[in-house]
């Protein structure tokens, strides 16, 4: 299974076979903002301007109830799917600093989110004692051009993220 996260969503897709014979057998979208929680899909941008405890507090809500949504999704798919391993695409940045000085930072801010929803998935993908891969975007770029025509057993569209979660995918097929 491999993951491309976005703010509040994540694209996943199942990848079986082999390394020299990949099939997809699923692509979905799933939501890992909690809809209850208005602000789920970027809560550090909403903690931007908060004392640092209300901060915490909200960040710490929000994840809870995005790893419930993820793990409930990670259910599912191994209830359909043998699945061996969550591969999960990481960008290749810098550790983040504390929080605080993540929030007087809007860079940072939008760095943290993406972690934040990587995070997720691994949690998620750990608590259903799914292994999980962390495979940085630039190390699968190499692989694109193999990807390309994976999808067409699928039919349209085969968007940029279903080709990246998948190729993260395959790669932990290795």
């Amino acid at each position: 299974m491999g993951f491309r996260a976005h703010s509040g969503w994540a694209v996943g897709v199942v990848v079986a076979g082999s390394i020299e014979a990949p099939v997809v057998l699923e692509r979905r979208r799933v939501v890992i903002a909690d809809p209850e929680i208005p602000v789920s899909k970027q809560p550090f941008h909403a903690s931007e301007a908060l004392p640092i405890e209300q901060a915490q507090k909200l960040i710490g809500r929000c994840r809870e109830s995005s790893i419930q949504l993820a793990t409930k999704v990670m259910r599912e798919l191994l209830a359909n799917h043998n699945l061996v391993v969550a591969a999960i695409l990481f960008a290749s940045g810098r550790e983040l600093p504390d929080l605080a000085e993540t929030l007087r930072s809007h860079a940072l801010i939008h760095t943290a989110e993406g972690e934040f929803f990587r995070e997720v998935l691994v949690t998620a993908s750990e608590s259903c004692k799914l292994p999980v891969t962390k495979v940085r975007e630039r190390d699968i770029r190499d692989l694109q051009s193999k990807i390309a025509t994976l999808g067409k057993s699928l039919g349209p569209p085969w968007t940029q993220d279903e080709k990246l979660a998948s190729l993260a995918a395959w790669k932990a097929l290795e």
